[in-house]
């Protein structure tokens, strides 16, 4: 098989996948590990704080290594280390003196394999010689929604017919996924950002720069605006429709990342049509009236289907943010990469944080949290309109 710049972005799609299998397979079985394991719900909740800040510290760090020991190395160990967390969760629990430390253990090995990921696959396919950046961008980002849809379904599915006591073996049918592309990145040809000799900006340069600190609230509220809905769709499906927490799960977040995907997988295919700046900008108000929807429409059905739209207009935010950046500011290499998925990844925590408390502090109106919460994408609307207005400013020069 000969391996070209379309068998590294075939190697990237999947690797968007293996993050979605990482970040979403664990949650299925939270029930599961209480009962099983008899592990208290501070526990399994601290399963989720440390893939979280695990992750949020390999975003920090990378910027530093992955450049030393090179992007194949990095992509290798990423999948590696996903695949031998993914096993972990079926073998460390029955080994380990308490379920509970094997289970984290699981979790910290594989959150570094994610957290590499996100760091990784978005450079080496921006280094990729497409013809068009953005385009090939929003296709990546699109396969992390079809990974996270197909992770909840194919899961669903598999429990159905075979039984949750058999989710082990599950587990290493998942691990399967990043055990093969380790082969296809150990293979593929990886490009550089950089031009030969050129070294990429350090965090001095990058922080010194006002335009990197516009991209970082840009990503911060692109990871905001898409999961201050996100973590609340199963509540709006189970509350509107009055259906299980599988139906739920499948109605609220399943349809969620469907319509997020929809939407990259639009702007992936006819990205050379249509303009990044407007269909961002569209997006935002999109995604503002979809908060308004949720917020106001007192009816949970009609704040589900909000939930859905809301997924579609903030499937352009993250990877619009990464394009417009890589375009925008040339040389900033793994390091600009590494701090714009830091940048993203306490937007997804911090939004939901803020709209969990607000709704709490209401008397548990979830409504209340995100229309607090909708001051994400209206910034993000107004740092789009002020990157465009110095856009043309430069132009007209």
């Amino acid at each position: 098989m000969k391996m070209t710049f379309k068998t590294t972005m075939t190697a990237c799609f999947i690797g968007y996948i293996v993050q979605a299998i990482v970040n979403n397979f664990a949650p299925l079985l939270f029930v599961t590990f209480q009962s099983s394991y008899d592990i208290p719900l501070s526990e399994i909740t601290a399963l989720i704080t440390v893939n979280f800040a695990v992750q949020l510290v390999v975003d920090l760090l990378s910027a530093g290594f992955v450049d030393r020991i090179g992007y194949r190395a990095s992509a290798v160990l990423a999948h590696v280390l996903s695949a031998a967390g993914l096993l972990g969760l079926a073998f460390l629990p029955e080994i380990a003196p308490d379920p509970f430390y094997g289970l984290l253990a699981a979790v910290c090995v594989y959150a570094v394999g994610g957290g590499l990921l996100e760091v990784l696959v978005s450079p080496i396919m921006e280094a990729c010689p497409t013809d068009n950046k953005e385009k090939a961008m929003s296709l990546l980002h699109s396969f992390y929604c079809w990974g996270h849809a197909g992770v909840v379904l194919l899961s669903t599915l598999f429990f159905t017919a075979f039984g949750i006591d058999n989710w082990k073996i599950l587990a290493c049918v998942w691990a399967l996924v990043p055990i093969c592309n380790t082969v296809l990145f150990a293979r593929v040809p990886i490009y550089s950002l950089k031009a030969e000799g050129e070294k990429g900006q350090s965090l001095r340069e990058l922080f010194q720069n006002k335009l990197f600190l516009l991209f970082l609230l840009m990503m911060a509220c692109a990871g905001a605006s898409e999961q201050s809905v996100s973590q609340w769709a199963s509540t709006f499906a189970e509350q509107g429709l009055r259906v299980s927490k599988t139906i739920g799960d499948l109605a609220g977040p399943m349809a969620f990342a469907l319509c997020m995907g929809t939407s990259r997988l639009i702007f992936g295919k006819y990205g050379e049509k249509l303009d990044l700046d407007r269909f961002m900008q569209g997006s935002c108000l999109m995604c503002i009236a979809a908060y308004a929807c949720i917020a106001f429409v007192p009816w949970p059905a009609v704040g589900l289907i909000g939930c859905a739209v809301c997924g579609f207009s903030v499937g352009i935010l993250w990877p619009g943010t990464f394009s417009k950046a890589a375009a925008t500011l040339r040389g900033g290499g793994t390091a600009m990469f590494a701090l714009l998925a830091l940048a993203g990844d306490l937007g997804c925590s911090g939004g939901p944080t803020l709209a969990g408390f607000v709704s709490d502090a209401a008397g548990g109106d979830l409504r209340t949290g995100v229309l607090v919460a909708i001051v994400f994408p209206i910034l993000l609307l107004l740092c789009s309109l002020l990157l465009m207005r110095r856009a043309r400013a430069q132009q007209t020069v």
